[in-house]
């Protein structure tokens, strides 16, 4: 399972350059807008300092981390969702990603155009937030079209009223341009308009696109993306286009940290990014250690061993019989797993099991 993340906003807001940034397949960026009209697809290594400890202590033959998806969609701008500046196609490349990043242009440069002539956070994230919630008004419009329709037969009736009663209940909110995922659906309630594949039912954090000065002492254009991420109950990464580009291009992990350092940072924005990502959507890891292979695998919040195993094969997970477990703290602390097996810490877990973030695991089954 990979993370798939969509990268939305204005036109010319910088999501290109931060693409490039972040993932390992160039984007096509300039200084005019719709540069971008077919979404390019980048993959990114999920940074994850367990792993790079998990391979110094096993020394295995190659480390394989897991990965993020992104998907570079062309800018959006008022009246996309009636098709203007080929809105249609860029939305329905909105509906294929898990998670969206919104970017928002928060630095002043007279260089840069910008699609309203002018650095408005508030205004920017106004306008995308209605083209989506017209967008899925017109999915809605359609979905009610077809519930109506089947009202007439019997043995589709309940269902069909249930569908449009939440669809009733989304209705205000989206006329008002509120994602249909701040409006408290009930996990039933989603269920009955999974069909629709609405878009601002998917999960969002903000992207703010700084420049150096912002990254290091933020300033009034930040805190207004804050402040509505913090409104929405989710968040806001500072990425600088720029820096991530030149970090991208150093290869030494300690000349990497220095450049971090120099900055005042803890982590990259690629990492920020994920990270967030993740947390949004309930995303964990595990990983399998040995001296061919140290591996990190991403699974959903509550899987079962025979799911994380699944997502190592699909044998695995059919055949499942059991899986050997420990914490990734267990090999930090006793350094080999004869001495976690010594201190009572290896153990065997059968198909009940929920892995926790962090299980290092071996899974036995039959084929």
């Amino acid at each position: 399972m990979a993370l798939n993340c969509g990268i939305v906003g204005l036109p010319n807001v910088g999501k290109s350059t931060i693409f490039s940034a972040l993932s390992s397949a160039p984007a096509e960026a300039a200084n005019y807008p719709f540069c971008t009209i077919n979404p390019n697809i980048g993959i990114a290594n999920v940074p994850d300092s367990r792993l790079d400890k998990l391979s110094a202590i096993f020394k295995p033959q190659r480390t394989i981390p897991a990965i993020v998806e992104f998907v570079d969609i062309a800018g959006l701008v008022k009246g996309a969702s009636k098709g203007e500046g080929l809105g249609n196609q860029f939305l329905s490349h909105i509906r294929e990603t898990a998670v969206y990043a919104h970017v928002i242009r928060c630095f002043e440069d007279g260089d840069v155009i910008h699609v309203n002539n002018k650095v408005d956070p508030d205004s920017d994230m106004e306008t995308i937030d209605i083209e989506l919630a017209l967008a899925d008004m017109q999915t809605s419009a359609k979905r009610r079209e077809r519930a109506e329709k089947a009202l007439k037969n019997q043995s589709e009736k309940k269902n069909a009223e249930f569908v449009i009663s939440v669809l009733d209940k989304i209705h205000p909110g989206l006329e008002n341009a509120q994602p249909i995922r701040v409006l408290g659906l009930t996990d039933d309630e989603k269920a009955a308009v999974y069909d629709c594949h609405f878009i601002t039912l998917k999960p969002q954090l903000y992207v703010c696109n700084v420049d150096e000065e912002g990254v290091r002492s933020g300033n009034a254009y930040i805190e207004a993306v804050k402040k509505r991420a913090a409104s929405e109950g989710t968040e806001a990464v500072c990425i600088c286009g720029k820096f991530e580009a030149e970090l991208s291009s150093i290869e030494n992990p300690e000349e990497k940290k220095a450049f971090l350092e120099e900055l005042g940072l803890e982590e990259t924005g690629l990492s920020a990014l994920i990270h967030s990502a993740y947390k949004l959507l309930g995303l964990r890891t595990f990983f399998t250690a040995g001296e061919d292979e140290c591996r990190a695998w991403t699974i959903r919040a509550g899987d079962t061993a025979p799911k994380a195993a699944g997502v190592i094969h699909t044998d695995f997970e059919k055949g499942f019989i059991k899986a050997e477990v420990y914490t990734f703290d267990d090999i930090l602390k006793y350094g080999t797993e004869a001495k976690i097996k010594e201190a009572g810490k290896y153990r065997l877990e059968g198909r009940d099991y929920i892995v926790n973030d962090g299980d290092v695991m071996f899974f036995k089954f039959n084929t």
